[in-house]
């Protein structure tokens, strides 16, 4: 699993300073933390509404645009999903 997020934190981590006409992740760059911050609220609420629904395609879908913003979060603030990972790894066991 952590292949997938790792090669998607590479792509994230390259477009920081892309052409912000040319990538979606550019331009949510561009825009700043609050910008990235703000999408990840909404896609955190479209999963728990797709929850709320009952709807495994969408529940599905909406997980994956929250783990995409969230990849974009932890580049903002020099984080990779390794460091969340390892915090897991931490966890694991004490609850």
């Amino acid at each position: 699993m952590s292949d997938i997020l790792e090669r998607l934190a590479d792509v994230v981590e390259s477009r920081k300073a892309g052409d912000p006409g040319k990538s979606y992740v550019s331009r949510l760059f561009a825009r700043g933390p609050d910008a990235i911050l703000k999408k990840v609220g909404e896609e955190a609420t479209e999963a728990v509404m797709a929850a709320k629904d009952g709807d495994q395609l969408r529940i599905v879908g909406e997980m994956a645009d929250l783990w995409f913003h969230c990849l974009i979060m932890l580049a903002q603030y020099g984080l990779r999903p390794a460091d969340v990972l390892a915090e897991l790894r931490r966890r694991e066991g004490i609850s």
